[in-house]
């Protein structure tokens, strides 16, 4: 895939829609597009947060293991979503598990280019941790809702 197909494909991402054709670049030199099938893994519980994916098709669901109920999905994620926040402050360890659901193509950035690229750019760390906080913001909510559903 070229440079130019991946920056358009960053570009119609909700996630990135209206950043600069700049940050786009900067962007897709930390990105590859990616493949992977049901039941593997984005991300696992307490490791190593390398990565985070914006999902172009399929779904992953947002998963914990608790004591007295065994794996308990939290939020099933679908095209135009964000996996993973963790990357972005240290201790940079996923907090959930991300399982693919049904087969899913991503956008996977690599984590420490992407640091890199944002400590250098500025500019380009805000829009990204601006349009975080928003994706967070709505994930806590979904988890609190799913946290009072179980105690129904």
């Amino acid at each position: 895939m070229s440079d130019l197909e991946l920056t358009n494909m960053l570009s119609c991402h909700p996630y990135l829609q209206g950043m600069s054709p700049e940050q786009l670049q900067k962007l897709a030199a930390c990105c590859r597009r990616m493949t992977i099938t049901a039941g593997q893994y984005l991300g696992r519980e307490k490791e190593a947060a390398d990565a985070f994916y914006l999902i172009q098709s399929g779904q992953v669901a947002i998963e914990t293991c608790t004591p007295d109920r065994g794996v308990v999905c939290i939020q099933t994620l679908g095209a135009g979503d964000l996996v993973g926040w963790s990357w972005v402050a240290p201790p940079h360890i996923w907090q959930f598990d991300a399982r693919v659901n049904a087969k899913v193509d991503v956008l996977a950035f690599d984590a420490a280019a992407l640091r890199k690229a944002c400590q250098e750019d500025h500019e380009l760390g805000y829009e990204l941790l601006k349009r975080l906080v928003v994706v967070i913001a709505r994930r806590l909510a979904g988890t609190r809702m799913k946290l009072l559903e179980s105690f129904r």
